[in-house]
């Protein structure tokens, strides 16, 4: 039962809904076949205002934050992601050397031990590198002397042949020659008178062959030793004097070559002990730099002051900014904690790039702040950046702002890094002068137009604009006090032609994105010439010390270069 209700009711719920949706596709139809209708309804009603004389303030402004400007930024310093241990109080005040933040550093301890180990490897590695260098030394050097010692004694063997051993060897074989001549002339007689003795029969034929034997082996001993003479002479000699030579060419080349085999091998340990020396300091640099990331985790107070939290004192423009607290990850060089040194402080501001050509550094600004109410404070323009602010160009490639410091003037203690804050900066004060409101200023072509209130109904008048403040803007001419001018002017085909062609002009006929006016009137200058008794900025207000009337922020409170007010200010009348 329970189940059929569901689906009653469910099938139910599905009709609504489709009746809901044919009646919006009806009357989406409707308003699209009747645009003229609708634009004749809104183009009906008309809203005035007069023109009005008295005071005007020119001014720019623009909401902030409140911001030290003299403070130590506390940064995370260990490489790569760290956990924060513990924590500071925000708002503590503390002293210099106070712990502030303590990172967890357990894996540098254990990276630590390891690298101590490859330090004492590489000291082992350095210093064998080094008595292998003295070893390497003393070997080269043995050997050189090993090999000059003998290139000497084939030196030395040469001329031992050439001047002692060669002469005696051949005057050895000489002699020996001589001898055997001698034996053999000698036997030659001796054979001779034994023939003569033979013949007369007083010895015996044996003794005669005997004989001839002698004179014969002596013969053979003459030619075996002028043999022997002669194969000294011209193979022997020969032959060990080329190998003497060989022996001391060979030496000189093995000199040659010893010294620079010892060149080599010490060139060889030095570079090993270069290379040895180089990962020794290596390894010490990199276990010193563990030791330094180790007490790198330990942060303290580098000065006096009051702790604020780097993740209170600015917003993360995506939206993901998590607050700094234990068990935290942080990454290096991650902004951690702001120290205020002193009590000075700034405003930053973002300022519209319509707006550059207005504020310049050294204007004077009215600081109001949300959390104190009815109180002023006075500042100037301290420093503008150079470029747009590229977090809102990210977001927002056609709007560009660019950050602006505001240096407040203050010596108590109530301001606080933080707060929020609407900075005022003062353009041109004007004591007496003619103005409308901006919206009731179109243009027509080039020529900027009031619709003034005639008898004969509206009619159109060029007039010649000033500065505006984004709600009133300077009437130099074209206008008379009093006159109602139409806060809602109509606007022809042509105008409106003229309106898309204009787009971007500011409504006193100066171009939006440079700020210049209609006229040639450059904002906030006070220099001879400027319109209507204004004055340059002092950061007071004008006489009365109130706005003109008319020139309350419209309804939606409508920053400069935010686009215009609403059509009806407050005061407007019919």
């Amino acid at each position: 039962m329970t189940r059929i209700n569901n689906k009653k009711a469910l099938m139910k719920s599905k009709r609504t809904l489709a009746i809901i949706c044919l009646i919006a596709v009806i009357i989406v139809i409707a308003v699209v076949k009747n645009p003229k209708k609708q634009a004749n309804a809104d183009s009906s009603v008309s809203f005035f205002d007069t023109v009005k004389r008295g005071p005007l303030t020119i001014d720019v402004t623009e909401p902030g934050t409140l911001k030290a400007r003299e403070q130590e930024v506390i940064k995370s310093e260990i490489e790569g992601r760290s956990t924060i241990l513990s924590l500071v109080a925000e708002a503590t005040h503390v002293k210099k050397g106070d712990l502030l933040i303590e990172l967890d550093a357990t894996q540098l301890k254990d990276q630590l031990i390891m690298q101590q180990i490859e330090v004492q490897n590489a000291e082992s590695s350095f210093i064998g590198a080094t008595e292998d260098l003295e070893v390497v030394k003393s070997q080269a050097e043995s050997d050189n002397e090993e090999a000059r010692l003998t290139l000497k004694f084939a030196i030395l063997d040469k001329k031992k042949y050439i001047e002692g051993e060669y002469p005696n060897e051949l005057n050895e074989m000489k002699k020996t020659i001589g001898l055997e001549e001698n034996e053999v002339e000698r036997l030659d007689e001796k054979l001779k008178g034994t023939r003569k003795l033979e013949e007369k029969k007083y010895i015996a034929n044996a003794d005669l062959k005997a004989a001839e034997q002698a004179r014969d082996r002596a013969k053979l001993n003459l030619d075996l030793a002028k043999n022997n003479l002669l194969l000294f002479e011209n193979y022997t000699h020969e032959r060990t004097l080329a190998e003497l030579e060989s022996n001391v060419k060979q030496a000189e080349m093995a000199v040659d070559r010893v010294k620079r085999k010892g060149s080599a091998d010490v060139v060889q340990a030095k570079a090993n002990l270069k290379a040895m020396d180089l990962r020794f300091e290596r390894q010490k640099a990199v276990k010193a730099k563990m030791e330094s990331q180790i007490d790198k985790a330990m942060i303290y107070a580098p000065a006096d002051g009051m702790v604020v939290y780097a993740s209170s004192a600015k917003g993360s423009w995506r939206g993901n900014n998590e607050p700094l607290d234990e068990g935290s990850e942080v990454h290096e060089r991650e902004e951690l904690i702001y120290l205020p040194t002193a009590n000075s402080v700034k405003a930053e501001i973002r300022v519209h790039e319509a707006n550059m050509n207005k504020v310049t550094i050294g204007r004077p600004v009215e600081v109001e702040i949300e959390a104190i109410a009815g109180k002023v404070f006075m500042g100037t323009v301290g420093k503008i950046a150079m470029l747009p602010d590229a977090a809102i160009a990210w977001m927002n490639p056609d709007l560009k702002v660019y950050p602006t410091e505001i240096f407040i003037d203050n010596d108590s203690n109530i301001l606080r890094t933080g707060m929020t804050c609407k900075a005022r900066i003062i353009i041109a004060e004007y004591d007496d002068v003619l103005y409308v409101p901006v919206q009731s200023v179109v243009r027509i072509g080039e020529q900027p137009t009031v619709y003034v209130k005639t008898k004969e109904g509206l009619k159109p008048r060029a007039v010649e604009t000033g500065l505006d403040n984004n709600r009133m803007i300077h009437i130099i001419s074209g206008l008379k006090e009093g006159e109602e001018i139409s806060l809602t002017p109509p606007l022809a085909p042509g105008e409106v032609q003229n309106q898309r062609s204009s787009r971007g002009k500011r409504p006193d006929g100066g171009d939006a994105k440079s700020g210049k006016p209609a006229g040639g009137e450059q904002p906030g200058q006070s220099k001879p010439g400027m319109d209507s008794g204004a004055k340059p900025a002092s950061g007071s207000r004008p006489a009365g010390g109130s706005r003109p009337a008319g020139g309350g922020r419209p309804a939606g409170g409508g920053q400069t270069g935010q686009g215009r007010p609403q059509s009806r200010p407050q005061g407007g009348g019919n």
